[in-house]
């Protein structure tokens, strides 16, 4: 690409409202990288970050970036006047004020610290590993259900539905209430970093998830205490979930300790747990099915990789470098900090564009192109890095594996359906009108 023949129009363009650029972004991602690794936006008081380094420098530096505005993104409003070169004192005593600040993803140490020791040792290779066989056996079921139809819609049929099952098997959530977490989800009122800026997602359906779980943990937690004295008809009454004895994720949150030996209140168990349950959704779902769009699209690499499946893991890493589902990540300067040689001030908003840092010349040779091959595959930043790495990354990365190999198994080839998305050089996607996520809202594809 001819990074100087950029239209003058990019100097216009606005990342937060730009339905035009929302499904082919990254022209403009270079045309930013052109002015340096860290960009201040016209007319915005955003610094974008394009830079890998760059990216590297805002993910571990914890001191001059709070995570308080993640969820948020651009459309929150300080409700304080930033003062001086250090609003960290400010931001904790206005943090009730700011919407979704409460989450473990939004806090910053030392209540992160405290609140991500409750992940720890939660999604373990030897956990996955042992749910190998209901990801492939519910893999396996979904596929064999669609498999024959022809044309199917396989980012609803599939991609909304195999996380939602993963995780909720992982956690430990009943099965009966299974369907009714995805009847949730699908009802979400709105998207974090709405094109049209519409913010209902504010008022969210992880709350009432959140209250569903509650019940989950409060059963685990009785049932462990007080087994002798409640007995078994009061056990009993309690019902799906009050004494576990499978290994699930719910029931080791509820048991948990914090390192010092202290018991978690419930309120932080369970928005750690609805946290995992919600990072295993859509984020996995649109991985996935980019992932298929990809093969769908390109005939001798879905060739090559049905004859040497060893190469799977790799193809997921570049997918994940990229079309990573999180295409953007907000921090709020707190300290006076320099990124690629600005000088930015406490309250500035900072946006590191995992899109454009994942496709670094600097860092990735042939950035836009998938190389199966490549010696730095594990370097991309898909799930960023640092204290608040995404946890669930090896759930996404296994789920989206195991989907691979089992649709290999089933069919003999996977097609863009032309008729929904015209044809091979004039294809038409429609994706999340979002300048936070990426994702293809519906993929057609004719299976055989």
């Amino acid at each position: 690409m001819n990074t100087s023949a950029h239209p003058v129009s990019y100097e216009a363009i606005d990342l937060f409202t730009d339905h035009a650029l929302n499904a082919n972004p990254y022209p403009y991602f270079e045309y930013l990288r052109t002015l340096g690794g860290a960009v201040r936006l016209p007319g915005r008081a955003v610094v974008a970050i394009v830079g890998f380094d760059e990216a590297l420098s805002v993910m571990r530096d914890d001191e001059s970036f709070s995570a308080v505005n993640a969820a948020s993104g651009f459309s929150m409003a300080l409700p304080f006047t930033p003062q001086g070169d250090d609003i960290t004192g400010q931001i904790a005593q206005n943090r009730g004020k700011i919407p979704n600040a409460g989450l473990i993803v939004t806090e910053d140490p030392p209540v992160h610290t405290k609140l991500r020791s409750l992940l720890r040792g939660l999604i373990t290779p030897r956990r996955l590993k042992a749910n190998e066989d209901y990801m492939s056996h519910t893999a396996d079921r979904l596929i064999k259900g669609f498999v024959g139809q022809g044309t199917i819609n396989v980012a609803r049929d599939y991609g909304r539905v195999f996380p939602t099952l993963v995780i909720a098997d992982l956690l430990g959530v009943p099965e009966t209430d299974r369907q009714k977490f995805a009847e949730l989800l699908r009802a979400a009122p709105g998207l974090p970093g709405d094109l049209s800026g519409n913010q209902a997602f504010v008022h969210n359906p992880l709350e009432r998830i959140g209250k569903i779980i509650f019940g989950y943990i409060i059963k685990r937690r009785l049932a462990n205490i007080w087994p002798a004295r409640m007995g078994r008809n009061v056990l009993a009454s309690l019902g799906s979930g009050a004494r576990s004895e499978q290994e699930d994720i719910l029931t080791d949150l509820a048991l948990t300790k914090y390192p010092d030996g202290s018991t978690p209140r419930i309120i932080d168990v369970v928005g750690v747990a609805t946290f995992l349950f919600a990072a295993g959704q859509d984020t996995t779902a649109h991985l996935i099915t980019s992932s298929l769009r990809y093969l769908a699209e390109d005939a001798q690499l879905q060739r090559r990789l049905r004859a040497e499946r060893k190469l799977i893991p790799a193809f997921v890493e570049e997918m994940l470098r990229l079309q990573g589902t999180v295409k953007t990540m907000f921090r709020l300067v707190r300290k006076r900090v320099n990124i690629g040689g600005l000088d930015i001030a406490p309250g500035t908003t900072v946006m590191t564009l995992l899109a454009a840092v994942n496709r670094d010349p600097k860092r990735f040779d042939r950035p836009a192109e998938i190389v199966l091959e490549r010696a730095n595959l594990r370097d991309n930043v898909a799930f960023s890095r640092g204290i608040h790495a995404c946890p669930g990354s090896p759930l996404a990365r296994a789920e989206t594996r195991i989907t691979l190999e089992r649709l290999f198994d089933h069919t003999t080839d996977i097609r863009i359906n032309d008729a929904h998305h015209g044809p091979q050089e004039a294809r038409r996607y429609d994706y999340l009108p979002t300048y936070m996520f990426r994702g293809i809202q519906d993929l057609y594809l004719d299976i055989s």
